[in-house]
């Protein structure tokens, strides 16, 4: 889903559907494609329906009267007086002689002499933004560019390949992809705080209350089509919350005499009563009664729900019951439902927050949720996140157990397993002194900045001894900030900069800055304007563009056979380490039996029962974090870790395959030194190498992730029938019975780990398929569509103008670029 399709829901007074159209991937494209069985799908109900239908209909008219025109070029500025209106008028008139006239709407044949309509729309974009373009701002630049691209896209017709081809690369320039950061952290530790204080909203996520703790995932962005606050709430699917409540029966009938401090019997009750209050108690047999949720319909019907607000404290006091549990509730709130328990996901928007245009914060429950949906999106986010903040108190930030517990129970996700290239481990409420009463100003500010001096050695001290952390993450990776969230905002006794504040968000801001949309774009139109005006000026030298399509062709074969091998020879070295793995099996079993050895505990069972429920895996109120699957898994993973992190470092900047695809190159600037005739083309074919490995990269981020976490599915795939017989098993030596279970289990299915090994090895074979195939069909196709195909410069427009001034902007870029690094 794009924001043309958000924002027209939103002006058509249909913002509750867009959550809808998201999950349906309905972009700009597709919009005006709907047929009446797929707008029945989307709206179900018949009044929005109607009024959906008017105005798409109004939309399609409008699309056909401006032939496909994708925006509508207009001057920028506003003219106050009467020599702007006329300079505007002689553009106009300018531009009538250098653009194609779109065929006429009148009866007879021509053009309406329409000055206001036909030449504000026709008017070449590069003409009124020549004068004005140095000093532009990266957003201007984006905006003109894309303005640009969407009026040669409207004059290019598909009656020919390479036009239907440029059609096409014009319309995968559309890029929009965001900047994760996750933010982890106890209840209480001054999460909510933190990201209140970094976007300068005091009250717009709750916090101060010990008693409550964030339950779902929330995620905060800016708001960029819109002056106000907003959010969207994703709920659990309906037949997902049943079984929920099955389960929450089952076990229940299971333990009634369980005591009330038990985790699962707390968590139960604490969903069950937030929701249905003292009903669930006298009955299971109605839960699903409409009567629940009313307040809630969307959930009922698999749709979001849209709460928009003109103030962050509004939107605040609206999402509070989607987001927060309660473990002591006030009397006021007594007979108030909290609807948390369906929620999935909370994306809260924020208006005028340039710092988050191309990041997101998202604030992070702990794992271990039963709902396998919630779950598989928890795992999915974190995988996601480039950055991770982990946020304890600076009083015992070093010692917290559950602060490191959390950050090594997620290591593996978010190192190998994930794409996070920088750990932030910040430790809040800098500012709180015992003692402190009969100091003056300057005293307590020595004595902050002493402990937090402290406080940084401490933490790095600590991360050190943290080899399973470690493995994943070098020293350079790991940072610490000692933060105050409430001297950043009143400035009692610390300046602005000693509060770490400014820090925090001046890396959020290189973040957002350093996302590359803009400069793909520009490069991307650069290129494709290049191969335009190319096809148009090529007269002659035919036989010189077969030369350079028989060099070129032979360069290709060259390079993607070092791809090949590269990737072969990595590979080869995986089923080597996995195969040393396979064998060291015995060490997993060592592992499993250390936890299995706590029966003597007394409340072991309890804890073993809870993660044979959720198959393996399980959260302690204590914060410990327990993965049987993972325990098991070890002996792979251990094998391979240190080279899988050389071979697929999350900072792409180090390049994959020790940097084989970084170095692909069809060494294209020789040959523009020596064909001059096909320069321009050859242009075209440079933007396209760096094109296909900008995408590789994705793809290759993508699948490593796949590809390392499959060791520990494939063991969780094996070991679900183990879960499943020991979670029958009841009565007299039930914790024995379980035990022995799971280690007869393990113990009869040594093939497991081989199994695994060989599922992963199938995956990286996968994947050297994929980028051979993308690489080579790619670059084969944009080589013959630009040097073989016949020129056709009556179909293609004149974009020479165009072509100098995204030039101009494709120079600036490059003058950055090099400056930056040097």
């Amino acid at each position: 889903m794009d924001d043309f399709v958000r924002n027209k829901l939103v002006e058509w007074g249909l913002s509750e559907w867009v959550g809808k159209f998201k999950d349906e991937q309905i972009d700009s494209e597709s919009l005006c494609e709907l047929d009446d069985q797929e707008i029945n799908n989307l709206i179900t109900k018949a009044g929005p329906r109607v009024k959906f239908k008017k105005n798409l209909k109004l939309l399609k008219e409008e699309k056909n009267t401006n032939q496909e025109t994708v925006i509508s070029f207009q001057c920028q500025q506003q003219h106050e007086d009467v020599a702007d209106v006329v300079q505007c008028e002689e553009e106009h008139e300018e531009a009538a002689d250098v653009v194609q006239v779109l065929p006429s709407t009148s009866d007879t044949g021509k053009r309406k002499p329409d000055l206001e309509s036909d030449a504000s729309r026709l008017q070449s974009p590069a003409k009124r933004q020549r004068q004005s373009m140095p000093g532009f701002e990266e957003p201007t630049i984006l905006s003109n560019v894309k303005n640009i691209m969407a009026f040669v896209h409207s004059r290019l017709n598909e009656q020919d390949k390479l036009s239907a081809f440029l059609k096409k690369k014009i319309s995968d320039l559309e890029t929009n992809k965001r900047e994760l950061v996750g933010v982890f952290g106890k209840t209480g530790a001054g999460k909510s705080s933190l990201i209140n204080a970094i976007i300068k909203e005091k009250n717009l996520l709750p916090s101060g209350s010990v008693n409550a703790c964030t339950s779902v995932m929330i995620k905060v962005e800016a708001n960029t089509y819109s002056s106000k606050y907003e959010a969207e709430i994703e709920f659990i699917t309906k037949e997902e919350w049943n079984e929920e409540l099955w389960s929450f029966r089952q076990f229940l009938d299971n333990n009634k005499n369980q005591k009330k401090e038990d985790d699962d019997y707390h968590d139960a009750v604490e969903k069950l009563s937030a929701l249905y209050g003292d009903d669930w108690r006298k009955s299971f047999e109605n839960l699903m009664d409409r009567k629940y949720f009313k307040e809630i319909p969307e959930f009922l019907q698999s749709r979001r729900k849209i709460l928009t607000c003109e103030s962050a404290n509004e939107l605040s006091a609206e999402f509070v019951k989607y987001t927060r549990s309660d473990s002591k509730q006030e009397e006021s709130d007594e007979g108030k439902t909290w609807f948390w328990p369906l929620v999935k996901c909370v994306t809260v928007r924020v208006p005028n927050r340039p710092l988050l245009q191309h990041v997101t914060l998202v604030d992070l429950p702990g794992n271990g949720d039963c709902n396998k949906s919630r779950d598989q999106m928890w795992k999915g986010i974190v995988g996601d996140c480039s950055t991770v903040w982990i946020v304890t108190e600076i009083n015992r930030a070093a010692s917290d157990k559950e602060a490191w517990g959390i950050l090594e129970s997620v290591s593996s996700l978010i190192g190998n397993g994930g794409e996070c290239q920088q750990i932030h481990f910040i430790c809040t409420k800098s500012d709180l002194l015992d003692d402190s009463d009969d100091l003056s100003s300057a005293d307590i500010h020595d004595r902050i900045v002493k402990r937090n001096i402290q406080a940084n050695d401490g933490v790095r001290k600590e991360f050190n001894k943290r080899s399973k952390i470690k493995t994943h993450f070098t020293d350079d990776s790991f940072k610490v900030f000692t933060v105050s969230s409430k001297e950043f905002l009143k400035g009692k006794h610390l300046s602005p900069e000693d509060t770490e504040i400014p820090k925090l968000k001046g890396f959020l801001q290189e973040l957002n800055d350093c996302h590359s949309e803009t400069v793909n774009y520009v490069n991307g139109a650069y290129g494709i304007l290049s191969l335009i005006e190319g096809a148009r000026r090529r007269k002659e030298g035919v036989g010189k563009a077969d030369d350079v399509c028989k060099v070129l062709e032979k360069n290709m074969t060259e390079k993607l056979d070092q791809v090949k091998k590269a990737v072969e020879k990595a590979i080869k070295d995986f089923e080597q380490c996995l195969t040393e793995g396979v064998k060291n099996s015995k060490t997993s079993d060592e592992k499993l039996k250390s936890f299995l050895d706590r029966d003597k505990q007394p409340s072991f069972f309890k804890t073993l029962e809870a993660v044979v429920r959720k198959d393996g895996m399980h959260k302690t109120k204590k914060g410990e974090h327990i993965n049987l699957n993972t325990v098991l898994a070890s002996c792979l993973t251990d094998s391979i870790d240190e080279k899988f992190r050389k071979t697929f470092p999350n900072d792409v900047k180090g390049g994959y395959f020790d940097g084989v695809i970084s170095r692909f190159s069809l060494d294209t600037n020789s040959l523009i030194q020596k064909y001059q005739d096909v320069k321009l083309q050859l242009i075209f074919l440079q933007t396209e190498e760096d094109k296909i490995k900008a995408k590789l990269n994705k793809i290759i981020l993508k699948e490593k992730k796949i590809i390392y976490n499959s060791l520990t599915e494939a063991i969780e795939k094996n070991m679900k029938k183990c879960y499943e017989d020991a979670r029958k098993i009841s009565g007299n030596d039930a914790l024995k019975k379980m035990r022995k279970t799971i280690e007869t289990h393990v113990s009869l299915n040594r093939n497991m780990y081989e199994d695994a090994k060989e599922t992963m090895l199938e995956k990286m074979d996968e994947l050297m398929m994929i980028i051979c195939k993308e690489l080579k069909e790619t670059m084969d196709h944009s080589i013959k569509l630009s040097l073989k195909a016949s020129a056709l410069s009556e179909s293609l427009p004149d974009v020479s103008e165009h072509l100098e001034t995204v030039q101009q902007h494709y120079n600036e870029d490059l003058l950055h670029t090099v400056t930056a690094e040097t």
